[in-house]
């Protein structure tokens, strides 16, 4: 008898509109998340609610502004449209879930009841690539708090974080393939940002992580949980696959919020690259795998200004994975791999 299952895809979120309250409602729940700003309550609600959010929630609605589709949210719609593609290629229920505004854990588990009533497990896969605290961590713990506050009958499991695993890199591969044909003298592969302390904070060895020189090129138990080591593996298994050499690519970070957080800054490089002779860049974003504020707004709007200000003549975006068919694949061999087992 095949067994009752239904599937989850889990992603960051959204506002619900560009209006002013919708942003500042949303930015209220996301920064006061004690995984992504990770200090006392009450010292993170003065922060958040008395300083960031009044101060950037005009900021963040003119962003969203550029970037917001007649059907809504790019992320929200990204997100949606993976949903279509994966459903279609298999039998079971596809929900999407967020960590943060609409599209709750909740609503996921109650919709894939009403499609499956007697349903036995739940496989959530969460759309992050790379371990962080602020992003798969906190993901993950909400969905479990959901699951055990409302005694769900089901069980409830979590695909890994797939920064080496070969599907995804095949499909980032393929992905990145068709703009290689044109010319170009540098890739910068530009990760969202941690503090330097979350990483730290995530090391089980409590001596490895930014502490030992080329931490990330040793082997340790620390890396099964450590954003910065995982974000190099990831450029590295995907530039070795293309056969791209050393001195055309590069690795930095973006959407940095105070000091003490990880190097290089993106924006920075964006204004040095032109002064060390690329002028012709191509950029990608692998720690999102679906376009979003960070990529829309920050590198394909802004990144461009500041890099062709910087002296810089062509700028490429690269786009997320989306719903790329060699990524709908393989969303498709994890869940056949996941039902066997």
């Amino acid at each position: 008898m095949a067994k009752k299952i239904g599937i989850i895809l889990m992603n960051l979120g959204s506002p619900d509109s560009t209006e002013l309250k919708d942003v500042k409602k949303y930015l209220s729940e996301f920064l006061m998340d004690g995984r992504v700003i990770d200090y006392p309550y009450i010292f993170r609600q003065m922060l958040v609610n008395g300083i960031i959010v009044p101060f950037r929630t005009k900021k963040s609605a003119e962003a969203y502004n550029t970037i917001w589709t007649n059907e809504g949210s790019p992320l929200i719609v990204n997100t949606k449209k993976l949903q279509k593609s994966l459903q279609a290629k298999i039998a079971y229920p596809v929900e999407i879930a967020m960590r943060y505004g609409s599209f709750s854990p909740d609503e996921a588990f109650k919709s894939l009841i009403k499609k499956v009533p007697d349903l036995e497990e739940v496989f959530a896969i969460p759309l992050y690539p790379h371990y962080a605290m602020s992003s798969f961590e906190t993901a993950v713990e909400h969905a479990k708090e959901c699951h055990k506050k409302n005694n769900y009958s089901f069980k409830l499991s979590f695909a890994k974080p797939f920064y080496n695993d070969k599907d995804y890199i095949h499909a980032m591969v393929e992905n990145i393939r068709p703009f290689l044909q044109q010319e170009y003298d540098h890739i910068l592969f530009s990760y969202h940002g941690v503090p330097e302390r979350h990483i730290r904070k995530s090391d089980v060895t409590k001596k490895h992580c930014l502490t030992t020189n080329n931490c990330c090129d040793i082997d340790s138990e620390a890396h099964q949980y450590c954003y910065r080591h995982q974000c190099f593996t990831t450029t590295k298994l995907i530039t070795n696959s293309l056969g791209i050499s050393p001195d055309k690519f590069s690795n930095s970070f973006q959407s940095r919020l105070g000091k003490g957080w990880l190097q290089p800054f993106t924006d920075i490089r964006l204004t040095e690259l032109p002064k060390e002779g690329v002028k012709k860049l191509l950029i990608i974003c692998p720690a999102f795998v679906s376009d979003c504020l960070e990529t829309l707004e920050e590198i394909a709007i802004r990144g461009k200004e500041t890099f062709i200000e910087a002296g810089g003549l062509q700028y490429n975006m690269i786009p997320c994975l989306n719903d790329h068919p060699v990524w709908v694949e393989a969303l498709k061999t994890w869940t056949d791999e996941l039902i066997k087992n």
